[in-house]
């Protein structure tokens, strides 16, 4: 009989970590990455908890707490890092750490904190609980997916790129810690997806200004028509198509490429709540041209695709509708709305003091001693457990030379796998130093 997986946090052990979550000034990244242990635990928490049935938990601690526009202005925050401060730090000639390990679990943190949110937001609570940072958070999907859309429609294809371990390690790897920031976008922007997606399901209890943000401000039901139209999770590689799921690029077999995935799921129910939604319709003003191009939508909704998602055949109807109709335009009711604040805030704050916080963070953020490496290296292989990122991943693992299903680890750090021991000793000059840090073994170590 198989071995038990981890099991989720204790109601205890999950009440404090909710408890310790507190807003962190933009200098104070230190902070960041003692807080980046604990969203972690809890983001893992939180999906083991979902696979149990048991995720009510997290979120009644969170809502009880006030901790979801915590977990957004941290959000933003980290964007503003990576927008303001980061492209200042790659600039720096003569700052060379002795491992970027630390910079990256910064730049990795929106796509953490996002995965929290993303499994949060489907509870009506959650919605609600986050007040007006809800704005906020609306605002910041509509960043990653406008981002998301223009770089597909300028025919770039966005890629998660691969960061070795290694690479993490070497003082050489700033370059390749810019690139996988940059490919990191990319997953991070279709969590945003599907957190859009949740928020509309809330449409009828939202707050009227973040209606008006999402369909007049923005205008997200065109937005939503592009991502339709060029479908920047799916494309052609050699005669072949790729499609993105589960965090890696799959080729599709003939057979399926007409499956729709989750990721197409997400942007059609999305439509769905927008468009046929009363209370939507009543606010969204379909002029000339969003109407032109909501009707784009026509040409993908075949047979095929309606048969997977049933409630399309409303869609169809509404926009059958639409075609023939000029619907009237919204009232103009005097309203006092609401506007998102985090964003301008941190700017605000922070205004002339890029280079300032830069070289604070370079003192005594990013140049650790080798004693601090060791200590940071043995809190994050507690925090990312073994046997909780296993019980985690989507697939087998895979060997780091040849790509084959593997059963053999590294003993030492226990971070990479391998098929065979004629791998392991092939890989093992580039992954010594990767091994020495996490094993937090001397450098001088020459052999296996």
């Amino acid at each position: 009989m198989a071995a038990p997986g981890p099991a989720p946090l204790l109601p205890a052990e999950a009440e404090a970590l909710v408890r310790a979550l507190r807003g962190i000034e933009l200098r104070d990244i230190g902070g960041w990455l003692r807080q980046h242990e604990c969203v972690e635990k809890l983001n893992m928490h939180a999906i083991l908890s979902t696979f149990a049935g048991q995720e009510q938990l997290l979120t009644e601690l969170l809502v009880t707490y006030a901790k979801i526009p915590v977990l957004i202005a941290e959000l933003i925050s980290v964007e503003i890092w990576k927008h303001k401060v980061f492209p200042v730090l790659c600039r720096l000639e003569d700052f060379k750490p002795r491992s970027t390990f630390p910079i990256y679990m910064v730049v990795s943190r929106r796509a953490v904190g996002l995965t929290l949110c993303e499994i949060l937001v489907v509870v009506k609570e959650v919605c609600e609980s986050a007040e007006d940072s809800i704005l906020d958070l609306i605002d910041y999907c509509h960043r990653k997916l406008a981002l998301l859309a223009a770089r597909n429609t300028k025919g770039q294809t966005v890629t998660p790129a691969e960061l070795r371990p290694e690479d993490l390690a070497s003082p050489s790897s700033m370059q390749e810690l810019q690139k996988q920031a940059e490919a990191m976008e990319f997953e991070i922007a279709l969590k945003s997806l599907t957190v859009l997606r949740y928020i509309t399901d809330q449409v009828e209890s939202l707050p009227l200004s973040a209606l008006t943000r999402m369909l007049s401000t923005h205008n997200l039901p065109c937005l939503l028509v592009e991502l339709v139209e060029h479908c920047p999770w799916s494309c052609w590689e050699a005669g072949k198509l790729k499609k993105f799921e589960n965090g890696t690029w799959h080729e599709v077999p003939p057979e399926d490429q007409v499956k729709m995935t989750k990721l197409d799921g997400q942007v059609w129910l999305a439509l769905l709540n927008l468009l046929l939604s009363p209370e939507c319709q009543r606010k969204y003003h379909f002029d000339g041209f969003n109407r032109s191009q909501l009707l784009k939508l026509r040409v993908f909704l075949t047979d095929v695709l309606v048969d997977q998602l049933p409630n399309l055949v409303e869609m169809q109807r509404f926009l059958s509708h639409l075609a023939v109709t000029e619907p009237a335009p919204p009232k103009k009711d005097l309203v006092l709305e609401q506007v998102p604040v985090i964003w301008d805030h941190i700017l605000k704050k922070n205004a002339g003091k890029w280079e300032a916080i830069t070289k604070h963070q370079v003192k005594h953020v990013f140049s650790p001693t080798e004693e601090e490496l060791k200590l940071q290296a043995r809190r994050w292989a507690e925090t990312y457990s073994l046997d909780m990122m296993e019980a985690l991943a989507p697939d087998k693992p895979r060997c780091r030379v040849c790509g084959t299903e593997a059963a053999k680890r590294c003993s030492r750090c226990r971070n990479e796998w391998y098929c065979s021991r004629a791998c392991q000793v092939q890989h093992w000059q580039k992954h010594k130093i990767a091994c020495n840090l996490m094993a937090g073994a001397p450098k001088s170590t020459d052999d296996l």
